[in-house]
């Protein structure tokens, strides 16, 4: 990391990060050029690795990347604002905080799983505890990308 003034060590203000972001923007391999998908997600951290969780149709392009390379990138941020610079353009910038990680991914086949982890994305959507049956985990895919190697940096808002 290049700034290293920015740079977020703290095992709960990572978490933070992650709490507060709504959005997880998957990067695929597709060929000769990446593949990004914005998507909701539910999330855990355990056995020091982060595992986040997503849902999608029962087939697409991105299961069709996945199989046939599970090596993932995730982005997520939040607190992000205008930082104003006035008449001088290159005085603008913005407060942000993200996480950035390496990981694989793969498409669950267990159906407990499967209802497990749509459990936590609804969590980490909506503050609501939801009880998934097996029907409504059969009705979609769901993704698991377990991420050993993470960053996070913030740039807080000025007072």
């Amino acid at each position: 990391m290049r700034r290293k003034d920015r740079e977020v060590t703290d095992l709960r203000e990572i978490l933070r990060i992650i709490n507060k972001a709504k959005i997880l923007h998957l990067g695929l391999f597709d060929g000769d050029h990446p593949y990004v998908v914005p998507l909701h997600f539910g999330y855990e951290y355990a056995n020091g690795s982060l595992v986040f969780y997503m849902h999608s149709a029962r087939e697409g392009h991105k299961l069709d990347l996945i199989r046939a390379c599970p090596a993932v990138c995730v982005e997520l941020e939040c607190d992000i604002e205008l930082i104003p610079g006035g008449d001088v353009p290159c005085r603008y910038g913005s407060s942000f905080a993200s996480v950035i990680g390496r990981g694989r991914a793969e498409i669950l086949a267990d159906s407990q799983e499967k209802s497990r982890a749509l459990a936590l994305l609804m969590k980490n959507q909506t503050g609501r505890e939801f009880d998934i049956d097996a029907s409504m985990a059969s009705a979609v895919e769901v993704i698991k990308v377990t991420v050993p190697d993470f960053t996070a940096k913030s740039r807080p808002k000025e007072p």
